[in-house]
């Protein structure tokens, strides 16, 4: 399949946690202010990046407070914003983000989280998968219908509301849902629901193979909305050379290796959700898959986005995401740390090369 010519969606990551120590990045000036957000934020915008990642879970800042506040202060960096079904009820949601759409003058980009927090905490209860992948479909079916019809009445399994009109309207240009979740359940909430899917980083066949029974799902189930697009969150470290990056790439693991003490072990991997699992497995097939797609991280605790890394140069970084993007990602959500240093860093390396790529088509 030939590469997509649109441009492609470059987003970083912001750590979204009031103690430093995030994915091994130690900085203690500052980290979790207002003013140490806003400069990684401005950071992003300086070094080539349209907007960043906010992670969300409980015992965090909240994501939509610090995604306003960064918003404010810059120009066009997107919050990428992420926030969960229950936590929230939809009307709710619905009126802070038409806000903060509005406000940032179109900024707003929202991630859709369903796995597993601490829900008793604020309130919400635990269900099965499938519970929580329905009410999660609903939730985004009623949001889009708050921002773009007036007086909705709904009363679903899980949610309703009554002669609910959300102020301000936006009846075109809602923000764009992403959604993540490998499950069979969570698949078919993507393909009916979703804007993006987000992938983390998994070789290229996993990424082929799941992207083409997605476009599948999409037809069978009768999706009504725009086509699914996709997006690919994932570790990139990069260096001046090959050889330095995959030094340091080494250096970093036996780092997490001395702080975790031992490997992860199956009672852990049993406890994870299906998406991290086919991570932490992929560790069995090699420590490098692909060209440069290192599995290593996985093994001593780097859990999520930082269980499998993407190391090499910036030519080497950018040869592998464009066979992603080949396959049809167009929305890349990239981060290493010490943050501030790695979104200068990567941003200067990578984004020219994969905005020239576009525009060479």
């Amino acid at each position: 399949m030939g590469a997509d010519p649109r441009e492609p969606e470059l987003l970083w990551y912001v750590p979204n946690t009031v103690d430093p120590g995030h994915r091994g990045d130690f900085t203690a000036d500052g980290w979790g202010t207002l003013d140490f957000t806003v400069d990684l934020a401005r950071t992003a915008e300086a070094h080539g990046w349209s907007g960043a990642l906010f992670g969300t879970g409980w015992g965090r800042p909240d994501t939509f407070t610090v995604a306003t506040a960064v918003a404010a202060l810059t120009t066009t960096f997107r919050p990428l914003v992420a926030i969960r079904p229950g936590y929230w009820q939809p009307a709710h949601f619905a009126s802070a983000a038409a806000t903060l759409q509005h406000l940032s003058r179109g900024r707003l980009l929202v991630n859709i989280v369903s796995g597993q927090d601490d829900l008793a905490a604020y309130g919400d209860v635990e269900g099965d998968q499938a519970q929580r992948y329905a009410r999660t479909k609903e939730f985004m079916r009623l949001v889009r219908r708050l921002w773009a019809e007036e007086n909705v009445t709904f009363e679903g399994e899980h949610f309703r509301v009554t002669d609910s009109t959300v102020v301000p309207r936006l009846p075109a240009g809602a923000p764009r849902l992403y959604f993540g979740g490998a499950s069979p359940a969570a698949e078919r909430v993507a393909a009916t629901e979703a804007d993006v899917q987000l992938f983390w980083g998994e070789p290229l066949d996993g990424i082929e193979a799941r992207i083409s029974r997605l476009r599948e799902l999409s037809k069978d189930l009768d999706r009504d909305l725009p086509p699914l697009e996709f997006g690919l969150r994932v570790t990139t470290l990069v260096r001046d050379t090959t050889e330095e990056a995959w030094r340091d790439a080494e250096a970093k693991v036996a780092e997490l290796a001395a702080r975790q003490g031992e490997r992860l072990t199956p009672a852990f991997r049993r406890q994870t959700a299906v998406g991290q699992r086919r991570l932490l497995d992929l560790a069995e097939r090699g420590d490098v898959l692909d060209d440069n797609l290192y599995t290593a991280p996985g093994r001593y605790g780097g859990g999520g986005a930082g269980t499998t890394w993407l190391v090499g140069s910036a030519d080497d970084v950018a040869a592998s995401l464009r066979k992603y993007a080949d396959l049809g990602v167009t929305h890349f959500v990239l981060s290493d740390t010490p943050y501030k240093q790695e979104t200068a860093r990567v941003g200067d390396a990578l984004v020219p090369r994969l905005r020239a790529r576009a525009v060479d088509g």
